[in-house]
């Protein structure tokens, strides 16, 4: 349900707006008339170019500073922030409601939030795959964005409610879960992803080891909607390139629970870049340690429908 991690990407507008009045330009040459007329034309295109590339130095800098993902995550903090107070609210008014409806509240060495809407064979199968987890000492803790769960198997490990209306924000249905829930460790799956039985495992591994990180994230073994294998992402964590290439997501992140583990709540229409996925880890990873494990525990499904799903 969140945006595809995509390792080398990191375009900003800026570069696109260069390349289209590169090609603009270059266009612009080849068709003029031959005659007099042709130097004027050069003229006026090269002092366009540099224009152009005047009025984009500010960007180049700054991009070149902190990256391009969070320049674009300030703006989107500026645009953005009143309609994330409002979900906000929200999100205050379901904890209360739903916490008020459970027996008691999901508690175990590691809870596993999966925020799901209208998918219902797809959220079977990825509840599966977290129950199978050789790590016991965990719950499962589905949140549903208002439509509505289908008939889940009866776990004591599991716990599934459903928002009184839908909200439309994967960072919202995703914190509703964490507030929810009682753990030292979180662990995130989307409802059309799957993990390996020793996901949860490996992941404990390194963080319980001594000196361990605070989070983790494995490999993504991305696969197709045929099922064959597409590639195997597997990037290891550095702040830098993190600024500047989408390679963080969430269903491989395993992390020390904490105040700040919480998702954006700001509205991310498919344009909206960077996703919540980026923001939350690059937001933890300031105070603490995050490590990449380069196994594959993750099977990703790559489709229109798991990238940007507009719920």
């Amino acid at each position: 349900m969140s945006g595809g991690p995509a390792a080398g990407a990191g375009t900003g507008a800026g570069d696109a707006a260069a390349r289209a009045g590169a090609g603009a330009g270059a266009a612009g040459g080849r068709t003029g008339p031959a005659g007099p007329a042709g130097p004027t034309r050069t003229g006026t295109g090269g002092a366009a170019a540099a224009l152009r590339r005047t009025a984009r130095a500010p960007w180049t800098l700054l991009k070149g500073a902190f990256g391009w993902l969070v320049l674009f995550e300030v703006r989107n903090k500026v645009l953005l922030a009143p309609g994330a107070l409002r979900l906000r609210r929200r999100e205050d008014t379901e904890v209360r409601r739903l916490a008020a409806t459970l027996p008691r509240p999901p508690a175990a060495l590691v809870a596993t939030v999966i925020a799901t809407h209208r998918r219902p064979e797809a959220l079977r199968a990825a509840v599966a795959s977290a129950l199978a987890q050789t790590v016991t000492d965990h719950v499962v803790v589905v949140v549903d964005d208002g439509a509505g769960l289908p008939e889940l198997p009866a776990d004591r490990r599991l716990f599934a409610v459903s928002l009184a209306a839908n909200t439309g924000v994967a960072g919202v249905v995703r914190n509703v879960g964490i507030r929810l829930s009682d753990s030292t460790y979180l662990a995130f799956l989307d409802d059309d992803n799957l993990w390996e039985p020793d996901h949860l495992a490996r992941a404990l591994g390194e963080l319980q080891a001594p000196g361990g990180p605070d989070g983790v994230y494995t490999a993504l073994r991305r696969v197709l909607p045929d099922g064959t294998e597409h590639d195997i992402l597997s990037v290891p964590y550095d702040r830098r390139r993190a600024a500047r290439a989408s390679f963080l997501d969430t269903n491989a992140f395993v992390a020390r629970r904490d105040r700040t583990l919480r998702f954006s709540r700001l509205r991310r229409t498919p344009d909206v870049m960077p996703r919540e996925d980026w923001e939350l880890i690059h937001r933890y990873a300031r105070r603490h340690r995050v490590r990449h494990i380069p196994h594959p525990t993750v099977r990703y499904l790559v489709n229109p429908a798991s990238f940007y799903t507009q719920w």
